[in-house]
Formats: C-alpha cells, structure tokens, sequence
C-alpha cells in the first residue's frame, strides 16, 4: 500500500531554517503530484506548496511564498520542503500528500480533496 513518511520536523528559533523530507512507497511516485500542507492547533489543514511531477510546475502559499522551496527526487521518491526564514507562525504538523491523479504533467493541485494519500505529519515549532 501507500506510504508516505515525512521526517526533518523539530524545534527552530524564529530566522532558521529546517528542511523536511517525505519518502514515498507503493506507487510511481515519479507520476505522481505531491503536496506540502500544515496544521496548527486550532485550526484547520492548509495549503503549503506542491510539485508537479516532473518538477516543471510549483506553487505555494502566499504566506511562504519567497520563504519556501519545494522540490523532489524522483530517483530517490522523496519529496523536500526547504524552509527559510522562520516564523512562530508557522508551527504546525506538516504533512505530505500524494495527487490522487497520475501521469499529468503540469498538473501541482493546491486543495486538500485533491489528494488521496497522506503521511502522518511532523511537527515544526518556531520559537520566537
């Protein structure tokens, strides 16, 4: 089946920087769109950034936006979120998903139905 594993959360002072990572398994992760979301206590699940599978096409949240670097490696099925300039703001669980469509190449969906697969998540905490 599906697995998706996302690693590299911790506690960050406010300014640094963190670098997650989600290993995929059980599907052609190459043909696949993966997403970055997040969820602070509170509130709800939200649109981070996502990747087409080809890597042609990002998008990203407007609040990341010049902060956050999505990326992937298709060899290695893994899908990364660089996060730069940290703010309290953005403690969360991140969690990476996979596109619930295949084989279209510019395709990067920004909304939560849109995926079918989910990772258990990774919490960030940015201290300020």
């Amino acid at each position: 089946q599906v697995q998706l594993v996302e690693s590299g959360g911790g506690l960050v002072q406010a300014g640094g920087s963190r670098r997650l990572s989600c290993a995929a398994s059980g599907l052609s992760f190459s043909r696949y769109a993966m997403g970055w979301f997040r969820q602070a206590p509170g509130k709800e699940r939200e649109f981070v950034a996502s990747i087409s599978w080809s890597g042609g096409t990002t998008y990203y949240a407007d609040s990341v936006k010049g902060r956050f670097t999505i990326s992937r490696d298709n060899a290695k099925n893994t899908v990364y979120l660089q996060m730069n300039g940290l703010e309290p703001e953005d403690t969360a669980v991140y969690y990476c998903a996979a596109d619930r469509a295949a084989f279209q190449p510019m395709r990067a969906p920004r909304e939560i139905y849109e995926y079918d697969h989910w990772g258990q998540g990774t919490q960030v905490t940015v201290s300020s």
